[in-house]
């Protein structure tokens, strides 16, 4: 049981009955119900695990039933208007085209 032999078993019964003494009855008990809870507990997170698995997550939750928000949005970009854009901006000719036109 649980890897040890008997004569540790033993040992280790002896142990708990000089530590415990006549508490020891109630020593077990408690150990015994905090590993009924601690199993329980396991088990309620496996399940929900298992159904969070299953059910999409927009109707597994109930704050999102109601939703009045706007969704958020990034503001739109536009150029400031002092700025000519790339189409606006005039062309430089090339310096030898000036000269050649006198």
């Amino acid at each position: 049981m649980f890897g040890l032999s008997p004569v540790e078993l033993l040992v280790i019964g002896g142990l708990a009955v000089l530590l415990f003494g006549s508490r020891l009855p109630s020593v077990a008990r408690s150990l015994g119900k905090s590993m009924t809870e601690f199993k329980r507990g396991l088990h309620e997170i496996q399940d929900e695990v298992r159904t969070a698995d299953k059910v999409p997550a927009k109707s597994s939750s109930r704050f999102h039933e109601i939703d009045d928000r706007d969704e958020a949005t990034a503001p739109k970009f536009e150029p400031p208007a002092a700025e000519p854009t790339i189409a606006e901006a005039p062309i430089a000719e090339p310096a030898g085209a000036e000269k050649s036109a006198t």
